[in-house]
């Protein structure tokens, strides 16, 4: 190893949720010296970025939070998206973590240098960080998509897209069109139907969603959840065994549970049809794939929004913008001032990894998993990227709860570099057999998956890359993915 002095033994991309559980998991280490780089000017991840009337977690709190440092006071069972952010303040000051974050760092570049066995990190603007190890936490849902629909830069109106929201704009009075109909604009779309004189909702792909069991959470529960943390924790199990078998059952296990898949259709289509009143609306509003393909969501007043005499559905295609509108293929004009776009995120094409990354004989990871196929040693460590760690990677994403996920990982990191001072070592690879075993094993084990099993042609999913595979999601159980982490074989790994 070179005797160069590095900047930091670590460097962490990303200042959201996965990047602070990483944090957390090398304070508990012992590794101090690490830097974590976040491209917005605050901590929070798509809890900063967004913040559009009707944010909320669509998944009760008591689960989408670290288990380890549970929040007795939500406000309600699906909190805020405002709630979120203060929890991702209050994890940065109770961990110390703020004093070694830096904002506004674009990262463009981070490449391997075998030689001197360390990280080189490039910012926007030239600025150079060496690092012995390197975290990527930049989030599945990061890389804004925006359309280019022919005729948008002549639009004469607004123009906002759901993660750069204007706080404050008012929809009195506007006519307005909605682009989307995502998990985002289930929520978005009802707040504007409050104010707007006119809204039209572009549908490109229908949406499963159910019953929203939403409540204000009480003062004397939240107080009890202070003093008997036992109890909030029971209420947690109780809620993700609820959400493990919708996912497990429902949609991993498709082929074995399809009447599970169908009831959940049912019951979706049952909540539809008691708040929607036009039979053709309903009809439009209905998904022609199986429950699951698409990440389904929870509203009690999406539905009912398409009853408003202000609210039009709209499912032609569109085929360019004017400067008063939007044009659909069959010469439709729907007039509006101003465009709102719900179209969601780019995970394969910019996301993985969100910037370039070299590792070991000049491999490029964006590329190599664009040309082969996308793949990750248990979600988090990838052959040729010694010292490497991406937290936002193919088959890494575990139950509905992203907490899952970070804390899966934070389990493979401890035991990794518990390992490795074990053996007084420095440096980590995964060896490419123990890569190629999981992933021929995860392969297999989708293969009962809704995605393969199921009908999702029509989805238009982003569990589905480029080569229509569906490897975001690691289709194992939460008990069993939280076990596996923290208990692979060592031997995976090279130690140097």
């Amino acid at each position: 190893m070179s005797d160069r002095q590095l900047d930091h033994e670590a460097v962490i991309v990303g200042a959201g949720f996965g990047g602070m559980g990483a944090a957390i998991e090398f304070t508990r280490l012992g590794i101090e010296d690490f830097l974590i780089l976040e491209r917005e000017d605050d901590l929070g991840g798509t809890w900063h970025v967004n913040h559009y009337p009707g944010l909320a977690v669509d998944i009760a709190s008591v689960t989408y939070s670290y288990s380890f440092e549970p929040n007795p006071y939500w406000s309600r069972l699906f909190a805020p998206g405002a709630e979120l952010k203060q929890y991702a303040g209050h994890i940065a000051d109770k961990y110390d973590l703020r004093r070694r974050m830096e904002f506004g760092v674009i990262v463009e570049r981070a490449e391997w240098d075998d030689d001197g066995e360390f990280w080189t990190v490039r910012a926007r603007g030239g600025r150079e960080i060496t690092a012995r190890y390197l975290v990527t936490a930049t989030g599945f849902l990061s890389q804004p998509y925006t359309p280019n629909f022919p005729g948008i830069d002549t639009f004469a109106g607004d123009i906002i897209h759901t993660t750069d929201w204007r706080d404050g704009y008012d929809f009195g009075g506007r006519r307005a069109a909605v682009i989307g109909t995502g998990a985002t604009a289930v929520q978005l779309i009802p707040e504007i139907a409050r104010r707007a004189r006119s809204l039209t909702v572009f549908q490109r792909t229908a949406i499963w969603v159910v019953p929203k069991v939403d409540f204000p959470i009480p003062r004397p529960v939240q107080r009890l959840f202070a003093a008997v943390p036992l109890a909030q924790k029971a209420a947690r199990v109780v809620n993700t065994s609820m959400l493990e078998a919708l996912m497990v059952t429902g949609v991993l296990h498709y082929k074995q549970a399809k009447p599970g898949n169908q009831l959940a259709a049912l019951l979706a289509k049952a909540h539809m049809r008691l708040q929607v009143r036009d039979k053709q609306t309903r009809k439009d509003l209905t998904p022609d794939y199986d429950f699951g393909c698409k990440r389904p969501t929870f509203s009690n007043t999406y539905f009912r929004v398409f009853n408003q005499q202000n609210v039009a559905l709209e499912t032609g295609t569109i085929d360019h913008i004017d400067a008063d509108g939007i044009v659909t293929e069959d010469g439709t004009k729907v007039l509006a001032d101003t465009l709102v776009l719900a179209t969601g995120f780019n995970l394969w094409d910019v996301n993985f990894p969100a910037f370039q990354i070299i590792g070991r004989d000049g491999r490029d990871l964006g590329k190599w998993w664009r040309d082969g196929r996308f793949q990750a040693y248990e979600g988090i460590t990838v052959p040729k990227f010694p010292n490497f760690l991406t937290l936002n990677s193919p088959y890494s994403y575990s139950g509905l709860s992203y907490f899952t996920t970070i804390e899966g990982q934070m389990k493979h990191i401890g035991r990794l570099f518990g390992e490795m001072r074990r053996r007084g070592t420095q440096r980590f690879e995964v060896t490419e057999k123990a890569n190629a075993e999981f992933l021929d094993r995860a392969t297999k084990n989708l293969a009962s998956s809704v995605f393969y099993a199921g009908n999702c042609a029509t989805s238009r999913s982003y569990y589905f890359n480029q080569h229509g595979e569906a490897t975001l999601l690691r289709p194992n159980s939460t008990l069993s993915t939280l076990r596996e982490q923290g208990s692979f074989p060592l031997e995976d790994y090279e130690y140097a």
